[in-house]
């Protein structure tokens, strides 16, 4: 069958769409012979990682000496024996010399196409040229030991298409697609120019360019939902509450009725996904919970009463570790004072985490700055504020990997993330020195992270020869 034929049995299209793709295969008849590069230096051919201590992303010890055997894009075998691979000439051999081999890390709140550029950039800039600047983000993203992200805002559908083909190395990214906010709302970036909105009528340069999209009733939640669900999103993501580097939404205020959220719900559910909410404050979080929604983002201003409704109810809490006031660069006065008052809580939010034994998920929500994002594994370091090397690494693997389930048949993954164990997706990293007892190892990953492999494929490997 020729590339061409190949277009055009895809999928039902539109008359006007296989009229446009038979003009263009006017005079192509021969089959296809050129394939996209292989970003890795292995291929898909079998990796074995000899003589490692494994930690498998579940339990707070390391294994006995072991031999790992990677085939394809799983781990196919662990034995404390020797694996005899002699006879495959298409084997890779990586000397472990009881190093770590651990499991690829997970951000659970990350925005893929809003690292690097300011939001006065992002707004000015072509969507090609941020694309490709989130492109180069994400390649250092993956450099730095984070195999799988789950992106909570902005247009990172073709960044995903992208790395998935193979053509750019990134970590795998469970995209929320536009984030969904009211008015004046976490995600509102208009000027004081752009009002009054007409419903229907042109849309602001920001959604525009798929970073948010406005809605001020359940109906118009419903449309933005199912939108961003057709693009691919296997989650979505409402802002609930204010935030901190938005202009127009102090942090005390609660934005979407109960309604609105319970609008969302629906519709996500209808695909078998659910929804998360950007919320910081109890009455935020408490109208989320109560219309159904199963992840709460942040949650720093939550008190005890709330805290113990989402372990009554198995609401999940993503959050992150926010200690000081580095990622004030940028933001205006008001901004900056609003962090400070997400900064206080961090303490809070963990301690009420770990007395009503809350479901907790790890993020950084890095936003706006290429400084910000190389300190992805010392946030992750930071949580031995609160916990033990062993308790963190298993919220960045393991636990992760179980929100990362609650997307259902939306998983673009399918197969087990987040730990090292037969059958699972061969996201792994070997470590020179043991994170179990030195999580600070996290921090500089271009020194202490020897090999890093995603699905299977060796994209960084610095073993001495």
């Amino acid at each position: 069958m020729s590339s061409c034929a190949r277009v055009a049995d895809l999928n039902p299209r539109p008359s006007w769409l296989l009229l446009a793709v038979g003009i263009l295969s006017i005079g192509c008849s021969s089959p296809a012979t050129a394939q996209p590069p292989s970003p890795s230096a292995a291929g898909n051919t079998a990796t074995l990682f000899e003589n490692v201590r494994i930690f498998d992303g579940k339990t707070s010890t390391l294994s006995a000496p072991a031999h790992v055997l990677v085939q394809g894009n799983v781990i196919g075998r662990i034995s404390s024996d020797p694996i005899d691979v002699k006879a495959a000439a298409d084997v890779q051999v990586l000397p472990g010399n009881g190093r770590v081999l651990m499991p690829g890390l997970i951000d659970m709140h990350w925005h893929a196409m809003l690292v690097r550029p300011t939001p006065a950039m992002l707004l000015a800039s072509d969507i090609g040229y941020s694309t490709l600047l989130a492109g180069v983000e994400a390649t250092a993203t993956l450099m730095r030991g984070f195999t799988t992200i789950r992106d909570l805002g902005g247009p990172s559908f073709s960044l995903k298409r992208t790395i998935d083909e193979g053509l750019l190395p990134g970590p795998r990214i469970y995209p929320s697609g536009a984030v969904i906010t009211i008015t004046s709302g976490h995600g509102d970036f208009r000027q004081f120019s752009d009002l009054p909105r007409t419903i229907g009528g042109m849309l602001a340069r920001v959604e525009q360019l798929g970073g948010s999209m406005i809605a001020d009733s359940p109906d118009e939640v419903r449309l933005r939902t199912r939108e961003q669900l057709m693009q691919g999103a296997s989650q979505i993501k409402l802002t609930a509450g204010g935030g901190v580097a938005s202009p127009f939404s102090p942090l005390d205020v609660a934005t979407f009725s109960e309604a609105e959220l319970r609008a969302a719900v629906e519709a996500a559910e209808n695909w078998g996904t659910y929804v998360c909410t950007h919320a910081y404050t109890p009455v935020s979080i408490q109208r989320s919970i109560a219309a159904g929604v199963k992840c709460i983002e942040h949650g720093h201003l939550m008190d005890d009463a709330t805290a113990q409704l989402m372990a009554e109810k198995g609401i999940w809490l993503s959050t992150q570790p926010f200690l000081d006031l580095s990622a004030a660069s940028g933001l205006g006065p008001a901004e900056q004072a609003k962090l400070a008052q997400v900064v206080t809580g961090t303490d809070r939010v963990y301690a009420l985490a770990k007395k009503h034994n809350i479901k907790t998920a790890f993020g950084t929500d890095v936003l706006f700055s290429k400084e910000l994002a190389e300190r992805q594994g010392a946030m992750l370091a930071a949580l031995t504020r609160w916990y033990t090397p062993a308790e963190a690494l298993i919220m960045a693997t393991s636990t992760n990997a179980e929100l990362l389930k609650l997307s259902g048949l939306r998983n673009p993954y399918p197969g087990k993330l987040g730990v090292v164990e037969e059958g699972a997706l061969a996201d792994l990293l070997l470590v020179d020195g043991n994170p179990l007892e030195n999580l600070n190892l996290v921090a500089d990953p271009a020194k202490n992270f020897l090999v890093i492999m995603k699905d299977g494929r060796i994209y960084k490997n610095t073993l001495p020869k």
